[in-house]
């Protein structure tokens, strides 16, 4: 906990973002120090460019939020986000394969988007979109994270019929230990709830709610 502030991804994913708004979130984040500014692929190159000489990552949202396409198509999305600057990568799971038991597809995706991310020194993340998955699904694409190595795996899209949840945290962090990360997103609007997920075991946090809980952190502090 001694910067907190780097265990967020300060988020802004609404269609309806503009420019000064990007600009705005972007700023806010290089100057408290946030970990990334996350953002969909349309807009990564402006994040680039607002972010730059900072040490603040633009961190990409594929195949966000429903994560239906195919899997050629996110990895296009994916590398053309990384050349236009970006230094993280957020894809979401095709969450019909998972609950068709289609574990053979889910695997092979994971294994091409990591393998891209890991070509260009990238971080991959993976988004399990919880709300929908029963834990037994939870924890099978835990297995495969395993297997996999994705750099981390993570709660939700926020956009999702429910965002993270305490008991998913410690269900995922249970479930791979030390040998992958947990990123927990979507619904964290308050310290209480941050701390306690970080307790859990989440080690980075995605949310729109950053500034409000920084500000309650330092205020406890004092």
């Amino acid at each position: 906990m001694n910067n907190f502030a780097k265990y967020f991804d300060h988020t802004i994913l609404a269609a309806s973002t503009t420019p000064a708004e990007l600009k705005r979130v972007c700023d806010e984040a290089r100057q408290n120090g946030f970990c990334s500014v996350a953002v969909n692929t349309g807009m990564v190159k402006l994040c680039a460019e607002y972010l730059a000489g900072s040490d603040v990552l633009v961190d990409a949202a594929v195949g966000f939020p429903l994560g239906i396409t195919t899997v050629e198509c996110k990895l296009f999305e994916a590398e053309e986000a990384i050349k236009n600057g970006a230094g993280e990568v957020d894809y979401v799971v095709n969450v019909g394969k998972v609950k068709n038991g289609e574990y053979d597809y889910v695997k092979d995706e994971m294994e091409r988007m990591v393998a891209l991310c890991r070509s260009y020194n990238v971080t991959s993340k993976v988004i399990f979109e919880n709300c929908y998955l029963t834990d037994d699904e939870k924890r099978e694409l835990c297995k495969i994270a395993l297997e996999v190595r994705p750099d981390f795996i993570k709660t939700s899209t926020g956009f999702g019929k429910g965002g993270a949840t305490l008991e998913d945290v410690k269900l995922m962090k249970e479930a791979v230990g030390d040998a992958v990360k947990v990123k927990a997103a979507g619904g964290v609007r308050d310290l209480a709830t941050c701390l306690a997920i970080i307790e859990a075991g989440a080690e980075r946090v995605g949310c729109s709610s950053t500034l409000a809980i920084l500000n309650d952190y330092n205020k406890e502090k004092k």
